[in-house]
């Protein structure tokens, strides 16, 4: 059967895209090849998501060989849902792209940024589901090439600049993380993600163990933009095109958090991690640290990319803090802030795009009076703006809602308390928004007021909306990512 063969087929889909479009050196089939790479993406990470939920892991030997000798794809409750998001947001992107791109970037290179964003999507795709931890690093490659050049695609020349100081910050992340899995890898004499978790606890000497965590972390928080290796993050979705700063923010760091949450959770184990080392008291301190001092950054900006970039720092934050306390309930409030935030970061990037578009730009003097001129975006910004600060009824809340209740549960009050605390930062940034756009006349030089088109305006619409639906369902994500924790957690080692 052909599904048997999803777990490869997921990847190497949008991989042989990427030539073809190149070959094609069409803009329009390049649309058209993405659109269909990325809806059999999603189609078959539903099916893999379902599976995984009725059966089990699903192991896939590539070319064969039994793990762990070969290469595995292993695909269980938390990388299903990973890639679920990732493939989910890629489809609903690729619609809003055709005009959003073809206005930033010009129609000679249109073809050469559908290539790129599929070698993205396939590299993305990758890390999440192999089990293999060089065959990670080949893939977390594949996607950061791919990505440094669609940053460089910007119409703004600091996008060069953004994409260079992103090739060197994750260069070195890349090189701290394959430094420690070769320290991993001379400890266990495998690769295999399973089989090395199972071996670790007969090494005899912690320390190279000890030190690969630490290049890991250090490696893997560099991708993710954890406080304070965040300094390429802010340029980078600030000055990219806004189709892919809305698919940057919404997969690219949420699929490197899922790295961290796999080397320490089944890798490592929680004993390992949370009780023989004192990871958690430093993640917890620096998720603390993203909380504040991000959304402090957020609230000063003059330009809303760069407002909802630092909001990024902020909100990662609150997955790391989920992460920190290194049980199933704070895990499992992690992932799911993983996926409510990659929604709604990545509809109010698509939105920050549809008001570049029609308002001239997203310094706050643009959108000024963006309630009279564009009043449907800027309701849908607002509504996505309460779902960063928490607000009932939005996706944000209930993540933020389980985060609290799982530091409450560890006896950890001051966690609870920052986590409220920071979330009237959240506020103060949202209202400088809603502020500007509706309690100032628009500029002089503003255009005709009207919305974007519609193909802009419908994708952006809808993942709004499904941030809306987040919050008043809560229970699907909540049970999606109980069973991910489970996963993540009850790996063997």
């Amino acid at each position: 059967m052909l599904s048997q063969h999803f777990p490869i087929l997921l990847v190497v889909v949008p991989l042989i895209a990427s030539p073809v479009i190149v070959m094609a050196r069409s803009g329009f089939l390049g649309w058209v090849a993405s659109l269909a790479a990325s809806a059999a993406a999603f189609a078959m990470s539903v099916a893999l998501l379902v599976a995984t939920t009725e059966s089990g892991a699903i192991s896939y030997a590539i070319g064969s060989w039994p793990p762990p000798w070969g290469i595995e794809y292993r695909v269980d409750a938390a990388n299903a849902l990973v890639a679920l998001l990732v493939s989910a947001i890629a489809l609903v992107v690729l619609p809003y792209a055709r005009r959003s791109v073809s206005a930033e970037i010009g129609q000679e290179r249109l073809y050469l940024f559908y290539a790129l964003l599929m070698l993205c999507l396939a590299g993305l795709l990758g890390i999440a589901v192999t089990g293999d931890a060089f065959n990670l690093f080949v893939f977390l490659e594949i996607s950061s090439l791919a990505t440094y050049v669609l940053i460089a695609l910007g119409r703004n020349r600091r996008a060069l600049t953004a994409a260079y100081q992103y090739l060197i910050l994750g260069t070195i992340g890349a090189t701290l993380y394959v430094t420690g899995v070769g320290l991993l890898y001379l400890a266990t004499g495998t690769l295999n993600l399973a089989d090395m978790a199972a071996r670790l606890a007969d090494v005899p000497d912690k320390r190279p163990l000890v030190a690969g965590l630490a290049f890991i972390t250090a490696g893997v928080g560099l991708k993710l933009a954890l406080f304070p290796l965040h300094a390429w993050l802010p340029n980078a979705y600030a000055y990219a095109p806004s189709a892919v700063s809305a698919f940057l923010a919404a997969t690219a760091t949420k699929v490197a958090v899922y790295v961290l949450m796999r080397v320490y959770f089944s890798v490592y184990g929680v004993d390992a991690v949370f009780r023989d080392m004192p990871l958690g008291p430093v993640l917890a301190v620096l998720s603390v640290a993203a909380l504040f001092i991000a959304s402090a950054a957020a609230i000063v900006q003059k330009d809303l990319k760069r407002l909802l970039a630092y909001s990024s720092v902020a909100q990662i934050g609150y997955i790391t803090l989920g992460i920190s306390l290194g049980s199933a309930p704070g895990l499992t409030a992690a992932v799911a802030h993983l996926v409510n935030h990659g929604i709604t970061k990545g509809a109010l990037f698509l939105l920050a795009g549809a008001i570049a578009l029609r308002a001239g730009g997203t310094g706050f003097d643009r959108v000024a009076g963006l309630g009279r001129t564009m009043p449907l975006t800027a309701f849908a910004f607002v509504l996505g703006g309460l779902s960063l600060i928490g607000v009932p009824g939005t996706a944000g809340f209930a993540s933020k809602w389980a985060l609290v209740a799982a530091a409450i549960g560890a006896g950890h009050w001051w966690i609870a308390a920052a986590v409220l605390l920071s979330s009237l930062l959240a506020v103060a940034y949202v209202w400088k928004f809603v502020e500007c756009a509706y309690f100032r006349g628009p500029p002089g030089d503003a255009p005709d007021p009207g919305e974007a088109p519609a193909d802009m305006t419908i994708p952006a619409f809808a993942l709004t909306a499904a941030v809306i639906a987040a919050g008043l369902f809560a229970w699907p994500v909540l049970e999606a990512s109980a069973r991910a924790a489970e996963a993540l957690m009850g790996a063997p080692r």
